[in-house]
């Protein structure tokens, strides 16, 4: 007898079945923190919002990122205000565009 291993379905992105190349580490369990979103342009998949979020959790005092491609959104959830040109700096690193604050 052999065991089978059933690997989830992928919907819409390379990356992972829920199309994100991160762990579901985007959310803040705390639920406590100062939220900003920002809009970003050019994402179009999850390895896109992986990217991004990959950089801009890097910044001091961020304790959670969630990029979606399909709005452009990056909602961050930090320690206390971010300095908007660090995120800015993080978003260029990735190889995107900020375009302000959503």
């Amino acid at each position: 007898m052999t065991a089978e291993t059933q690997l989830p379905q992928a919907t819409g992105s390379c990356c992972s079945p829920s199309g994100s190349c991160h762990d579901g580490a985007g959310t803040d369990a705390g639920g406590t923190g100062v939220t900003t979103v920002y809009q970003v342009t050019g994402m179009t998949c999850g390895h896109c919002e992986g990217a991004v979020s990959e950089e801009v959790s890097a910044i001091e005092g961020v304790t959670s990122v969630k990029a979606v491609a399909s709005t452009g959104q990056v909602t961050v959830i930090s320690q206390g205000p971010l300095d908007d040109e660090a995120v800015r700096a993080a978003v260029d690193e990735a190889g995107y565009e900020l375009t302000g604050r959503a």
